[in-house]
């Protein structure tokens, strides 16, 4: 039976606090109830949730693009408040992981793609932050590696104006179905 994926994207403290590195601030902050109630949902469906998170070294060259943020060993790359509380409780569930990534694409140079292969998953669910940054290019990554995608509008959020153009972007790019 194929089975579909929750993709929980870089929640971090930095990406979701108010005093984070590169903060998407209170917008970030209100999906997080939505993302746990997803969260929950695909554990007792028989899904998988996958928290894919943004992991840079003190000196990486991303930092000439953008603030300092989600430093590997920080507190500003736990994950997020009740986030990182359902993490705790779920850690050990053989259908709860962990994908650190270095690309706004959490399929780039990781192993998430072989890990939802492994589980028989086709279909991937994308929630979190940014919608125009990390979000659309991992749906994009997800499209290039064969998965279909399905894009949760109340459960993404971003720093900018671009969130309805880039969930209409993945939707006309790569046949993304939208959730409202």
């Amino acid at each position: 039976m194929k089975k579909e994926a929750l993709l929980i994207v870089d929640m971090s403290n930095d990406f979701v606090a108010d005093d984070g590195g590169l903060t998407a601030g209170e917008p970030a902050q209100r999906i997080v109830p939505y993302i746990i109630d997803q969260a929950d949902q695909f554990l007792k469906n028989g899904g998988h949730v996958v928290v894919t998170m943004d992991a840079h070294e003190k000196n990486d060259p991303h930092f000439q693009l953008w603030p300092v943020h989600n430093v590997i060993g920080t507190e500003g790359q736990k994950l997020f408040g009740d986030l990182h509380k359902w993490y705790d409780k779920n850690a050990g569930n053989d259908s709860v992981h962990y994908v650190p990534k270095a690309n706004y694409n959490a399929f780039h140079n990781t192993n998430l793609a072989e890990l939802l292969r492994s589980h028989d998953v086709e279909k991937v669910h994308i929630v979190g932050v940014c919608t125009d940054i990390c979000d659309f290019l991992t749906v994009a990554g997800a499209d290039a590696e064969g998965f279909k995608t399905v894009a949760h509008k109340r459960g993404m959020a971003t720093f900018t104006e671009n969130h309805e153009l880039f969930t209409n972007h993945m939707k006309l790019c790569f046949h993304t179905e939208i959730i409202e």
